[in-house]
C-alpha cells in the first residue's frame, strides 16, 4: 500500500520557489550562469571536504564513503527526473553539482600525491 505524503506548506513553498526558479531561468544566460555557479559551488565544497579530510587524517574511510553516498544519491535522483520534460533544469543543477565535486575531489587527490 502506498501512502501519499501530506501536502505541508513546507512542501507547498518548496516546490513553488522550484517552479519560479525554472521559469526564471528560461533564458539560457540565467540558466547557464546558476549552472556554473553550482558547479563552481560544488568544487568549492568537494575542494573543501577533501582537504579537510586530509588534514584530520583520522576519518578518511568514512569521508571518502559518504562521499560516495552522497553522488551515488545525486545518480539516483538525476535517473529518476531524466525524462520528465519540466524538470530539466533540475538536472542541469543536478549533474553540475555532480561535476563539481567530482572535480573537487580530484584535484585535492592530486595534490595529496
Amino acid at each position: 500500500m502506498v501512502f501519499k505524503p501530506q501536502n505541508t506548506n513546507f512542501q507547498i513553498k518548496l516546490v513553488e520557489n522550484l517552479k519560479t526558479l525554472s521559469s526564471w531561468a528560461i533564458n539560457p544566460w540565467r540558466r547557464y550562469s546558476f549552472s556554473l555557479i553550482v558547479l563552481l559551488f560544488g568544487y568549492f565544497l568537494g575542494s573543501s571536504l577533501g582537504m579537510i579530510s586530509a588534514v584530520i587524517e583520522l576519518m578518511d574511510p568514512l569521508a571518502a564513503f559518504f562521499s560516495v553516498v552522497f553522488i551515488e544519491i545525486l545518480i539516483k535522483i538525476r535517473r529518476s527526473y531524466r525524462f520528465e520534460r519540466e524538470k530539466k533544469f533540475l538536472v542541469l543543477l543536478i549533474d553540475s553539482l555532480r561535476l563539481g565535486l567530482f572535480y573537487g575531489f580530484f584535484t585535492e587527490s592530486l595534490k595529496l600525491l
